[in-house]
């Protein structure tokens, strides 16, 4: 008897990835550790020095993490409600955060009371921010102003109300000490000046605005609301210079990185984008679990902190670079030492002993050994196989096929199975490479379930699927045959008009011909 074969699954090209320095440079960091917090991550800051520790505002509580730590080193907890954010200082001693008990308060990184409360908004404040003398702190709040407070008397210097809806989110000018800009869900985002009594630029985002972002220069603006990252030019009256709709869901997020080369967004599609701010286009990308919230990097990129809806931090670090020793390596064997005996014929009168090649069975390949052809299609059918090597699938389709035995293999099975079986053919028999197999499986499941049409709603919309993938598959090709013709045409005419130029110009010549013969 002869050895069986196995079933010769056809091989089909795929695109490489393209690796770039950024793909390099953004894989370069650990797995992440994951540290559950107490709720939803409102708010990730890191301190602007050394050793770098982040705070993080979840839930009632500020908790401070050093940047190898999985367990908070300080934790401020004099919050009644929800705290929404905490803001480090430029010299890193100071911590403000907002609250929904409507109070700011003003913490020693050192200490655990506060060391001063600002009273005044109605409403729980999400923004509060230093401006960059470091003596004032501007805030926003859900009832609709963004004030201004002294720290040394802990009182409001001014308070404006130009918004008409929650004011949540805002940043300062590192460039000028009396500028500050602050974003609304009245999709506005305003520039104030604190020696003016009223904003000194409006810009129209079109969206709630979630994040706005000042790069360190104070020229441009970067606002996130809906799905849409936009910049703007501060120094050209707020015109924008792009739009970006990379997200699938609400951007809430932004960050640079320390040298301003890099933009990152996250949005509750769950994924964290980093754009080149020169050419504004995607380098690169990081998935996450869950929807998320907040975002930070830390000063010298070695830590990318994530906090997600559903309480989780994500920290990832830079994994550390490899120091080249300058020690002598030592002498490796010559080339011709490994290569040596691979170039040996053998002679006529030689004995040549082969040494037998164990040959390692697939599942499906073993079923098909044993005549299990019912057995074999359910093998291939599991959704990491129909997922990731559909031509596996449909290999095996195609020996059943040959063998005769695919009606019998499609014959007999339930709701579940039927489900499944035209869900691969729907998705999939619009692909060219498998088109010839899988219209021929259509066929035949057609045929077997037709008179069973009607008793299952699942099956029927499966049906309905296939149908209307098919549908749409000829109504493509039509049109790519209108395409041909109407090129076929084109390329006609143009072949008849180059003929023509060449009869023309050869009746020309022979006419010259002539005519010089004559004057001769």
């Amino acid at each position: 008897m002869a050895a069986y074969k196995p079933v010769v699954v056809q091989a089909c090209p795929k695109l490489g990835e393209r690796i770039t320095q950024d793909t390099l440079y953004w894989r370069g960091y650990k797995t992440p550790v994951q540290i559950k917090e107490f709720g939803a991550i409102n708010n990730i800051d890191f301190s602007p020095v050394p050793p770098y520790n982040y705070a993080v505002a979840a839930s009632s509580r500020i908790h401070i993490y050093g940047r190898y730590s999985q367990e908070p080193i300080k934790t401020f907890s004099r919050f009644r409600r929800a705290a929404y954010c905490a803001t480090y200082r430029d010299d890193g001693r100071l911590l403000a955060s907002g609250s929904e008990d409507c109070i700011i308060c003003l913490f020693d990184v050192n200490g655990k009371a506060p060391l001063r409360q600002f009273e005044g908004h109605t409403k729980p404040v999400h923004l509060v921010g230093f401006l960059s003398d470091k003596y004032r702190i501007f805030s926003g709040s859900d009832d609709y102003s963004s004030n201004l407070w002294d720290i040394p008397s802990a009182t409001e210097i001014i308070s404006y109300s130009e918004h008409t809806d929650y004011v949540r989110c805002g940043c300062a000018s590192k460039v000028n000490a009396d500028v500050f800009i602050t974003g609304s869900y009245d999709h506005t985002v305003k520039l104030f000046d604190t020696r003016t009594k009223s904003s000194v630029m409006t810009i129209e985002h079109g969206h709630p605005v979630e994040s706005v972002l000042l790069f360190p220069s104070g020229g441009l603006l970067v606002s996130a609301g809906g799905r849409y990252v936009k910049v703007w030019d501060v120094l050209k009256g707020g015109q924008l210079l792009v739009s970006l709709k990379n997200h699938h869901k609400t951007v809430t997020c932004l960050c640079l990185n320390s040298s301003g080369q890099r933009l990152l967004s996250g949005s509750l599609d769950r994924h964290v984008k980093i754009y080149s701010t020169t050419s504004y286009k995607v380098v690169h990308s990081f998935n996450y679990a869950t929807s998320i919230l907040s975002l930070a990097l830390s000063p010298e990129d070695e830590t990318i902190v994530v906090g997600m809806t559903n309480g989780v931090l994500n920290v990832k670090h830079r994994k550390p670079e490899e120091k080249t020793e300058n020690s002598p390596k030592k002498r490796q064997p010559a080339y011709r030492t490994y290569v040596k005996g691979k170039t040996f014929m053998p002679k006529q009168e030689d004995f040549c002993v082969s040494k037998p090649v164990k040959r390692v069975l697939r599942k499906y390949d073993k079923l098909l050994r044993s005549f299990q052809s019912s057995k074999a299609l359910d093998a291939v059918l599991e959704p990491p196989i129909m997922l990731h090597t559909p031509e596996v699938t449909v290999a095996v389709m195609q020996e059943l096929h040959r063998r005769g035995t695919l009606r019998s293999a499609l014959a007999g099975r339930d709701e579940k199975q039927v489900n499944l079986l035209l869900t691969f053919v729907a998705r999939r028999v619009i692909e060219p490479r498998f088109t010839p197999v899988l219209v021929t499986v259509a066929d035949i499941l057609t045929d077997i379930y037709q008179p069973v049409v009607g008793q299952s709603e699942i099956v029927d919309k499966q049906f309905l699927k296939l149908q209307e993938a098919i549908g749409k598959e000829i109504d493509y090709q039509e049109e790519l045959l209108e395409c041909l013709g109407m090129m076929d045409a084109l390329f006609a005419t143009f072949t008849k008009k180059k003929d023509a130029c060449l009869e023309e110009n050869k009746s020309n010549g022979v006419a010259e011909i002539i005519e010089a013969n004559k004057n001769y």
